[in-house]
């Protein structure tokens, strides 16, 4: 067992070389609020600061959260903390394996440990004594090598028949139970994000500017939001050693959605919105206010006070899962009514705790049913914040 330590007993250089290394491991640059998260942590332990570290103060000096900031309704940092732990041991099991020392994050605190590594060093070698020799030789002749041989092929093929049983047999947890329909078969996942339509102005030729100066720029943009979903949904997929294909807007034909499973991010705005506005839940683009509808209906889950540059302090957004009748195929919709939503949304389906708070009062046999999560949003500081479940849907 590895050992546990105060930050007194390692040089506050060699935990900032052990931060660096975890900082820079595929589990952590790919989300760079996990990276601040555990920054903030370690850099307060090795200065003595453990007195900082409360989830209210983190909430506000890591997450942007306000003075007035209440954890007990907003659970961004606890959920943070589950997904740094869980981080932290694909870390350590795989590439961090043998390094020095490790950086713990035990439950139900925010304080790290620090542990030497598991690696033991070698026990010297003990010679037997002269007259010991003899009979240490005779009780370790070798058994005839056939049968030994026999023995051990047997054992691989029980480990390795163990090994693929552990890697094909359905999770338990509602992240693999939410995407076990998904991966579930061979055919690799397409992964879609959507362009978004921008209009461009050259000033130089236009310096009094009117609206037919304007060029729709349809193919050549895609949203922050968006791309940020796309690197979670990507990350997620290479954890579970699933192939996917990443196509980009009108790169995405019809045909390919009929030739396997497919994840729509951020089409609400696009063409592919045809494809779920016969669901239940459908952002609407058309209405005034913009908002998401009922079978149709508006409903309280809108924003009347979109500004212009789509800044906003809420979003809501709708994460689909559904065997497509049109395709034949499962299909996946992430999108939310800005760019927030949908990186919220991508963060719900990608993470184990959020998930499994999202789906808690699910009815019995819901992963093998279709299903529409209505999720809102709130935005603090330009980042959103944990969604929120207000309406769900299975069918």
């Amino acid at each position: 067992m590895a050992e546990a330590a105060r930050p007194s007993h390692f040089s506050a250089s060699s935990i900032r070389e052990e931060l660096d290394r975890v900082l820079a491991s595929p589990e952590f640059r790919t989300s760079k609020r996990s990276q601040d998260f555990l920054k903030y942590v370690v850099e307060h332990a090795v200065s003595g600061q453990a007195d900082l570290l409360k989830e209210r103060t983190i909430g506000i000096e890591v997450f942007g959260r306000s003075t007035d900031y209440d954890p007990g309704e907003d659970a961004t940092v606890r959920v943070k903390a589950g997904e740094v732990r869980k981080r932290l041991g694909l870390y350590y099991a795989e590439q961090g394996a043998h390094d020095p020392l490790r950086i713990e994050l035990p439950l139900g605190t925010y304080m790290p440990e620090f542990r030497t590594g598991d690696t033991a060093p070698a026990q010297l070698e003990q010679r037997p004594a002269p007259g010991e020799a003899a009979e240490a030789a005779r009780r370790l002749k070798p058994a005839p090598r056939g049968p030994r041989l026999v023995a051990l092929a047997a054992l691989l093929c029980f480990l390795g028949a163990g090994i693929f049983w552990l890697r094909t047999r359905p999770g338990s947890a509602p992240l693999d139970q939410f995407w076990g329909p998904v991966v579930m078969g061979s055919a690799p996942v397409l992964v879609c994000a959507a362009y978004v339509p921008v209009y461009g102005l050259d000033r130089d030729t236009n310096p009094a500017p009117r609206a037919e100066d304007f060029v729709a720029l349809t193919d050549q943009f895609v949203g922050g939001g968006d791309l940020i979903a796309v690197s979670r949904l990507s990350t997620m997929l290479t954890r579970m050693g699933r192939p996917f294909r990443l196509k980009v807007g009108n790169d995405v034909s019809f045909q390919d959605l009929r030739t396997g499973p497919a994840i729509l991010v951020g089409y609400s705005y696009t063409r592919w919105q045809e494809i779920s506005r016969e669901l239940r839940f459908f952002i609407d683009g058309t209405r005034r206010p913009i908002g998401i509808t009922d079978n149709g209906a508006p409903t309280a889950w809108s924003l009347p006070n979109l500004p212009a540059d789509r800044r906003t302090d809420e979003d809501y957004a709708i994460v689909s899962r559904v065997f497509h009748a049109d395709t034949h195929a499962m299909l996946v919709e992430i999108a939310g009514i800005t760019q927030y939503g949908t990186d919220a949304a991508a963060d719900l389906v990608s993470s184990p705790d959020l998930m499994a708070e999202a789906l808690n009062k699910a009815p019995r046999g819901w992963q093998q049913r279709n299903l529409q999560l209505v999720l809102h949003v709130k935005v603090i500081a330009g980042s959103p914040s944990s969604p929120k479940v207000v309406a769900a849907h299975f069918w």
